[in-house]
């Protein structure tokens, strides 16, 4: 699958990149700290999910899953998003872009893998190559706002040293390569919500490198679709 991404460079170029992409990773209890860690599980807990057997752990989700989109179709009332950074593979280089494991909790209670491919993974357009902020990832700071009943909240926020290195995932992931395959999309995991995970009209999310002045955004309307029996 071909994707295109704006490629936003520190010194100011820009430039489009279309990228084939063949693998869709979702790193899952990414967290640097093991209380942050724990905490995640106990929210997840919370609404019926078992805990996992190992951390970080690594799902997988077809590739026409991760899009470009400004609204989602989801089966039902109960799924929700999830900011994370989005590490892609694209032949020599590796970009970061800004997106949403949005996920079925409902079904996520009874199988996280089959929820992970129930819903699409919206993702940003523009992307910044991970060179220009590999060496000032920690300082990344990451938000997630959420619409619930026509009230915008911040429902994330945190810098990006609460969660694994891209290096040591790409290594726990790729049986110690410090470089994920060409082709390979990964979601590098998510931080603790503020008040607890919970649907929302519209998510939107943020991801700010305050050295270099800039931020990749994305933003969508949820549509709930009826379930059928």
């Amino acid at each position: 699958m071909k994707m295109g991404f704006r490629v936003v460079e520190a010194g100011g170029g820009i430039r489009d990149e279309s990228v084939a992409l063949t693998d869709l990773v979702i790193a899952g209890w990414a967290g640097r700290d093991r209380a942050a860690i724990d905490e995640h599980i106990r929210e997840m807990e919370e609404i019926g999910v078992a805990p996992p057997s190992a951390v970080p752990l690594f799902y997988r989700a077809a590739i026409h899953n991760l899009v470009a989109t400004d609204e989602l179709q989801a089966l039902g009332p109960d799924s929700s998003g999830e900011a994370e950074a989005v590490l892609i593979q694209a032949g020599g280089e590796t970009l970061v872009a800004l997106g949403s494991d949005h996920t079925d909790r409902k079904l996520e209670s009874y199988s996280i893998p089959a929820s992970k491919q129930i819903c699409l993974k919206p993702v940003s357009v523009e992307a910044w190559r991970f060179a220009d902020v590999e060496d000032h990832w920690d300082q990344l700071v990451l938000r997630a706002w959420a619409t619930i009943g026509g009230e915008r909240v911040l429902y994330q926020e945190g810098t990006m040293d609460g969660l694994l290195h891209p290096r040591e995932l790409f290594a726990k992931y790729a049986g110690g390569s410090k470089e994920l395959a060409p082709g390979t999309a990964m979601l590098g995991g998510t931080m603790a919500v503020i008040g607890g995970i919970r649907p929302a009209d519209r998510f939107e999310a943020e991801l700010e490198d305050l050295k270099l002045g800039r931020s990749l955004r994305l933003a969508y309307d949820v549509r709930p679709l009826p379930v059928i029996e």
